[in-house]
């Protein structure tokens, strides 16, 4: 993702500029100033007052236009006037001319980890080099590693460089963004202090794909965890500290704003940063119906000014005549209307799921034995698995012939009776062929246990051949599940031009059950599974995990359930497995 960065609200002399802002143009000024050639204490000297307006606890720029200046550390009479010239007008001639003298593209260069403003000046005076294209294709041709003190080594550095960043302007898989939020909260809860951690925000809402990463921490001492965030070493960067908040930037990561508050008031301050824009505003809407202000400071008296704090979030929506609203529907979706009149569902759990129902072994694609999967299954808690390794049309995952799965069901056998009572159901990820036609006999398909087809090749075809191959499959009385039915791959592959409506009848109609996969496919995404819901069909979740660790991926199938308004009732890997089976046959 690209460094962000705090910017001023608007332009004109009214604008108030942001402490993280004014640490931005004078961390630039160092760096061009590098760029240039100048002597070196004067960029130190320019990065030194950064730090400090970084770290301040108020508004620099508030201070000034208050005529309370205040004593940065590092900033001398000449520094000091380019504060205030920054303060009353939000720009600073001075940086407006250095940038008239450096390419805006070695800016973007020294964006790159790795890459300081030494070598943008090396390779852009011997080479020429002004852009990262440029830069990119030096590396290529091996121009680099002529220059003094660059190598192979640093031509292989920089092109890894370049390719995270561009992997980085994609929005955060919620897979990769719970991996960055786990040590951050787990440092945070260890601080003096601290009574409750979490995350909040898109995360918390559990969307797909999220943005910057949003903390909340209750705590007795604001400071110390401010602090304690800043410091770690995951942090890249710190673009904002103040009493209240600190905003920092990760090591090859995202953004992170952290709030801090107080006990008393965790639950109002929860609600207001979990919730989309348009949920708050309905709660804001609600909360001025009955005299009152919202925000996440808790409920103001309008007429009286007195302050009403939650420290929970139930009560921030009983006072508004609201059940609790799962953070996961609070998109502004109609859950606000269905909490009033009492309507909200049940949402399936984590603990709801007895089994899955897709995964796979090495004997296709898949890195772990089929017992070593079933072992890591029944110690996740779960009753039986469906193993669905792929069917042979599919030659890249070495799909069985029907020879290798007799042989697999032999095995499945054997494990059966020394696992129990965890059971593994004998299944296959049936390829949909091109013409419809499915990848194994009838007579072979009606000895699975459980058959789940998939769309892998074809994908080129028109939206009516597509919608054609998934009703023809659903036509067949063998066919128990569509698995990842719309081939997106999130941050990676766009989803197929099925007719939506046609698939959801089909699926009701014939007792086809459609997969939310929690792979990064995340397949279905949770608009077209609360559709397929209210048509009718059934759906189930599964991790289609190729090894042991993936397993856990079922729970991002859960989240997206939960955030389709599905329950327990809506799922096949709620239920046992012999109500499964049953269910299937």
């Amino acid at each position: 993702m690209p460094r962000a960065r705090s910017v001023t609200r608007s332009s004109g002399t009214d604008a108030i500029i942001s402490n993280a802002e004014i640490a931005r143009v004078f961390n630039e000024i160092g760096d061009m100033l590098e760029i240039l050639g100048e002597v070196v204490y004067k960029s130190v000297a320019y990065r030194r007052v950064a730090e400090a307006v970084e770290r301040h606890p108020e508004e620099v720029a508030v201070l000034f236009r208050r005529g309370t200046p205040p004593v940065i550390p590092g900033a001398g009479p000449a520094l000091t006037a380019k504060l205030a010239e920054l303060a009353e007008t939000g720009e600073l001639e001075y940086h407006r001319g250095l940038r008239a003298q450096v390419p805006a593209g070695l800016l973007e260069i020294l964006r790159l980890p790795g890459v300081g403003p030494k070598t943008v000046r090396l390779v852009n005076v011997e080479l020429g080099v002004d852009s990262i294209d440029a830069l990119r294709a030096a590396a290529e041709s091996g121009r680099l590693r002529g220059l003094r003190g660059l190598s192979w080594r640093t031509e292989s550095a920089i092109l890894d460089a370049i390719g995270r960043m561009a992997q980085q302007g994609e929005r955060l898989l919620i897979h990769d963004a719970d991996a960055l939020v786990m040590p951050l909260l787990e440092s945070l809860r260890e601080v003096r202090g601290v009574r409750r951690a979490e995350a909040a925000g898109s995360l918390r809402r559990r969307r797909p794909t999220i943005g910057d990463l949003d903390l909340l921490v209750a705590t007795d001492d604001p400071a110390a965890v401010i602090a304690t965030l800043d410091g770690l070493q995951a942090v890249e960067r710190v673009l904002s500290a103040g009493t209240g908040r600190s905003s920092v930037v990760l090591r090859d990561g995202p953004r992170v704003d952290l709030m801090v508050c107080p006990p008393a008031a965790w639950g109002s301050h929860l609600v207001h940063f979990t919730g989309s824009r348009d949920h708050n505003v309905a709660l804001r809407g609600l909360a001025l119906d009955r005299g009152w202000s919202l925000s996440e400071k808790g409920f103001k008296v309008i007429h009286s000014g007195e302050l009403l704090p939650d420290a929970e979030e139930r009560d921030v929506y009983e006072r508004l005549g609201l059940e609790w609203v799962p953070p996961e529907l609070r998109e502004a979706d109609g859950e606000i209307e269905a909490a009033g009149a009492g309507r909200l569902p049940r949402l399936v759990t984590v603990d709801d799921v007895r089994g899955d129902t897709h995964t796979h072994s090495n004997w296709t694609d898949g890195v772990d034995s089929i017992e070593a999967m079933a072992r890591a299954a029944r110690d996740r808690g779960h009753e039986y698995m469906v193993l669905t390794d792929h069917s042979p049309s599919l030659g890249v995952a070495r799909g069985l012939s029907p020879e290798r799965v007799e042989q697999q069901r032999v095995e499945i056998d054997r494990l059966n009776a020394e696992l129990g009572p965890f059971r593994i159901l004998h299944g296959t990820e049936l390829e949909i062929l091109a013409d419809g036609r499915l990848d194994y006999p009838d007579e072979l398909l009606a000895r699975f246990e459980v058959v789940i087809a998939s769309v892998h090749t074809g994908r080129g075809q028109s939206s009516e051949q597509l919608t054609a191959r998934a009703l023809a499959a659903m036509a067949s009385p063998h066919v128990d599940v569509i698995a990842h039915p719309s081939g997106r791959i999130v941050n990676r592959r766009d989803p197929l031009p099925f007719d939506w409506p046609r698939v959801f009848e089909a699926a009701a109609r014939t007792g086809t059950a459609l997969e939310i996969n929690g792979s990064p496919r995340l397949d279905l995404d949770d608009g077209l599974a609360r559709a397929a819901a209210r048509a009718g069909a059934m759906l189930t979740v599964s991790s289609d995990a190729h090894r042991t660790e993936e397993l856990g991926q079922q729970r991002y199938a859960v989240d997206l359930a939960r955030r389709a308004w599905l329950g327990p009732e809506n799922l096949l890997a709620t239920r046992s497995a012999a109500a499964l089976l049953e269910r299937l046959s």
